[in-house]
């Protein structure tokens, strides 16, 4: 089927079965009957049973739950009661945030407009868009949105603002002649206007061609449709691959002891009470705690670092990033027109200043541009001015432009140069404008001089321009334009595009007082022009952007621009900011959809810069950096980001620029559009796995040495060395607070030298386990060797409260040396942590308050122990924290 922008008027009339006078009210019903409303599919209901059910399908839960059983059953209500909280928290976390999630959908709605202007049987009427048909003829002018795809008939200075769904960051041109080509982009589809994007200055009349879930914008919809809500991040994977590990390990040695406690004669009443308290102690029950806290404090840091993060788990996928695939236009550009070089009367002048501020100034040589460049400048800034409709607001500290976004720069350039709009409109008012026009590729102004004579100002494409000026404008005067002239223009043209720069040229015209207005026409007063200067301008890039890529480089994240951008503009802002070298690779939408998904994936490695994408390229982006094992963020703020945004790992909209479609469909919202952000948000991902990592270890280590103690002891002949109330005490005491000071540690300060890990890489490693069994063995060796000595002179009673004793100490101990994995305790500052510093030293007190307090011994069952045997215990139970930094000193020796 040819496409509708290579169709001619006459065939687009013919095949949607309308006419330039648009429907009758009769067939504008039917064809709504027929097709329904010009509405974006809504989501299915969500149904709340669906969302809590779904909360408990996690192994850790389920463990949670049976630990919950089992201590209600021995008695201990408060453990029970305990952590049966922590489920029902984590669930009502989890389904508060995926009730509110999925909304992208019925966000987009809101991009469409209410009203439109439509031409019904021969009359113009105002409908409501929903009712919008295929056939009927929308009539567009400055301020309108579009309501549906449509296929211009005729425009009259026609420019769309088209960003928020092509990423273009200026206003496109429109006309209705055929585009030859097939395969034109999205951006460059000059003859159509699409659903959501709005009208920035002139008229139009288009034929609608398709409505709701045909339209562009409903192609976006069907992509958030398909894309899955519901993922799980890398850690939650990691977690129940860990739960099942966990469920088989524990069963396993229970079992184990519990036929070695038979064949050994041991009442069964009593390895009952021994194995599921065992059971209970090889369960981290805080773990899910621990996890929501580190989160929690991990979200509220970023939130004071304008990161807003809509899922807890997001932040820890954002540390595992491996690729950040970010938008250009506002998010690492500023998308604001900015003028930043000028050329008159032969000279170059930098412009410095960004966006639609007045702060700024023209410099020359690096300086601040002086009295003899005032006249050149003021010559080129009455053009920039004087030929220009755009206005300027400032609301509460922020510069907008009402009207062309490329006019609004122009004014702002103006004005830097020394022009001043009011003193121009009143010294020489506006007579007739001619607007812009595709074909021409001109606006021209016609003002009145003091004298009653015409001066024609004139702005737009060099090239064009040139061909119709016979002076140019100089220093010294008007001088006649010589084919050598023309070409040193044409040159400096080149090289201001080659710096990504769109190019602007300025032209006048004197015209008498008394021409007739029959020739103030565009091939009236476009000619014998005189040529005053050039204009570049630019959307800049955000002045932290470049560090902020330099950063993410050191880190070992590649950043790739994915832009719906024409290349030249794309590969020179990826240049200027780090993202792309002269050797990196940049491809187009175009070229993009000659690959295969194979192919794509085997390159996607090696591109640097995509440009002049649609929605739909983007996704496919997306699909082959995960594909190939790469973490992948996605940043953005139009809608045509949207669907990549919500399939990424992790998806992050712009707050101020962004659309509520992408809000809608991100996993965080930079509320200060600073891509900086995201590498703080970064850095504070890799901190909170750290955290959890490290805690996980600790608690692991912790029951590891429990269960080393228990099995020597069963395997031995030897007496319980710790009754079930003891392993409670342990994991309430060691285990929970401490645990809990391990997650919201500070951030190691190395974290971002380091590489992203791989997303196979599992959080329980070869690593993590050879150091959770070395820390378990010391802490059960210790503690078996105590109760041994102690055994052979007292009684058990006494024994086992020394073993008691001694591991509560090693495992509070041990925490200290748990902040790092590489670094030594006395590379820590030891009060950076004060948390721990505190929750450690309540509990060694109140385990050894508990050794000479009558009610809390009977509570714990243990005898009273002499001061000097207590300070005794210490000192042995420091023997496993000595041995484990001096092996972190010989691994980094090594």
């Amino acid at each position: 089927m040819t496409p509708w922008h290579q169709k001619s008027v006459k065939a687009i009339l013919a095949q949607v079965h309308s006419s330039v006078v648009g429907l009758s009210e009769k067939e504008a019903a039917k064809r709504l009957l027929a097709d329904g409303p010009n509405a974006l599919k809504e989501l299915p209901p969500v149904r709340p049973w669906q969302l809590l059910i779904g909360q408990f399908k996690n192994v850790i839960i389920w463990i949670l739950i049976a630990a919950s059983v089992i201590s209600g059953a021995l008695g201990e209500t408060v453990d029970a009661i305990t952590i049966l909280l922590i489920v029902l928290l984590n669930a009502a976390i989890g389904f508060y945030q995926e009730f509110n999630a999925a909304q992208s959908i019925a966000a987009l709605q809101k991009l469409t407009t209410p009203q439109a202007r439509v031409r019904r049987s021969g009359h113009v009427t105002e409908v409501p868009a929903i009712e919008i048909v295929v056939g009927d003829v929308l009539l567009l002018e400055a301020g309108d949105l579009v309501a549906a795809d449509a296929r211009l008939l005729k425009t009259a200075s026609l420019k769309v603002i088209e960003s928020a769904l092509t990423g273009e960051s200026v206003a496109v041109p429109k006309q209705p002649e055929i585009l030859k080509l097939e395969d034109v982009p999205l951006a460059e589809r000059e003859n159509i206007v699409f659903q959501g994007t709005s009208v920035a200055a002139g008229t139009g009349q288009a034929v609608v061609v398709a409505t709701e879930m045909q339209t562009e914008l409903g192609h976006i919809a069907e992509l958030l449709e398909e894309t899955e809500t519901n993922r799980d991040t890398p850690l939650q994977q990691k977690l129940d691959a860990f739960g099942r590990i966990l469920i088989v390990a524990a069963l396993g040695i229970v079992a184990l002891l519990f036929l070695l406690g038979l064949l050994r004669g041991t009442k069964v009443l009593e390895l009952t009470l021994t194995s599921v308290s065992l059971a209970v102690a090889a369960v981290p029950e805080g773990l899910p705690t621990v996890v929501t806290v580190a989160l929690s404090l991990g979200v509220l840091r970023m939130s004071r670092r304008n990161a807003l993060v809509r899922k807890l788990a997001a932040v820890e996928t954002l540390g595992s990033v491996s690729v950040i695939c970010t938008d250009k236009t506002g998010t690492l550009t500023r998308g604001e027109m900015t003028v930043r070089e000028l050329f008159v009367a032969g000279q170059l002048y930098k412009v410095t200043g960004s966006g639609y501020s007045p702060e700024g100034e023209v410099q020359f040589e690096g300086k601040k541009a002086q009295d003899g460049h005032t006249a050149p400048l003021l010559m080129l800034a009455t053009n920039l001015l004087g030929c220009n409709s755009a206005h300027l607001s400032e609301e509460a500290g922020l510069w907008k432009t009402i009207g062309d976004p490329t006019e609004g720069a122009l004014l702002v350039a103006g004005t830097k140069a020394g022009g001043n709009r009011e003193a121009l409109e009143k010294e020489q008012p506006k007579h007739l404008e001619l607007p812009f026009d595709a074909d021409r590729k001109r606006s021209a102004v016609i003002r009145t001089q003091a004298d009653g004579s015409f001066r024609a100002l004139v702005n737009g494409a060099p090239g064009q321009l040139l061909q119709r000026c016979t002076q140019l404008y100089t220093a010294t005067g008007i001088v006649p334009l010589t084919d050598d002239m023309r070409d040193s223009l044409l040159e400096q043209v080149a090289v201001m595009a080659q710096a990504a720069l769109r190019v602007l040229g300025s032209a006048y015209r004197d015209l008498a007082s008394d021409t007739p207005e029959s020739q103030l026409t565009p091939d009236g007063i476009e000619r014998e022009l005189v040529f005053v200067g050039l204009t570049g301008m630019v959307d800049p890039p955000r002045p932290e952007a470049k560090d902020a890529i330099a950063r993410c480089h050191a880190a070992g994240i590649r950043v790739v621009m994915i832009t719906g951008d024409n290349p030249h503009t794309a590969n020179a802002i990826a240049k200027e900011l780090g993202i792309a070298t002269e050797s990196t690779v940049t491809l187009t939408g175009t070229e993009l959809d000659a690959l295969t998904e194979d192919v794509l994936q085997q390159r996607a490695s090696t591109i640097a810069v995509y440009a002049r994408v649609t929605a739909t390229h983007k996704l496919r982006i997306i699909h082959a950096l995960k594909a190939s094992g790469a973490i992948v963020a996605m940043t953005g703020d139009g809608v045509n980001d949207a669907p990549a945004i919500k399939h990424a790992d992790i998806g992050i909209a712009m707050g101020k620029t962004g659309t509520e479609v992408t809000k809608q469909a991100a996993d965080m919202i930079i509320t200060d559009d600073n891509f900086a952000t995201i590498v703080a948000a970064v850095e504070e991902g890799r901190g909170i796995y750290d955290n959890i990592r490290k805690t996980l270890e600790y608690l692991l280590a912790g029951n590891a040495g429990e269960l080393l103690l228990m099995t020597a002891c069963v395997i031995v002949g030897l007496p319980s060395p710790l009754l079930p109330i003891h392993l409670l005490w342990i994991n309430l005491v060691t285990d929970g607070l401490p645990a809990l000071c391990l997650a919201i540690d500070p951030i190691d300060s190395d974290v971002m030298k380091r590489l992203p890990r791989h997303s196979l890489e599992k959080i329980i490693d070869r690593s993590f386990v050879r150091t959770m069994l070395l820390n378990g063995a010391l802490t059960a060796s210790v503690t078996f060797a105590e109760y041994l000595y102690v055994l052979r002179t007292e009684t058990p009673e006494i024994a086992r409260t020394h073993a008691f004793t001694v591991l509560v100490f090693a495992e509070l101990l041990r925490s200290f040396g748990a902040r790092s994995e590489n670094k030594p305790l006395w590379e820590i500052p030891f009060f950076s942590n004060r948390n721990l510093v505190i929750i450690v030293t309540l509990s060694l007190g109140l385990q050894i308050w508990s050794q000479h307090n009558t009610v809390l011994a009977r509570f714990l069952k243990t005898e009273t122990l002499p001061s000097l045997d207590t300070l005794f215990l210490v000192l042995i139970a420091t023997i496993p924290m000595v041995i484990l930094e001096v092996a972190k000193v010989v691994r980094r020796a090594q």
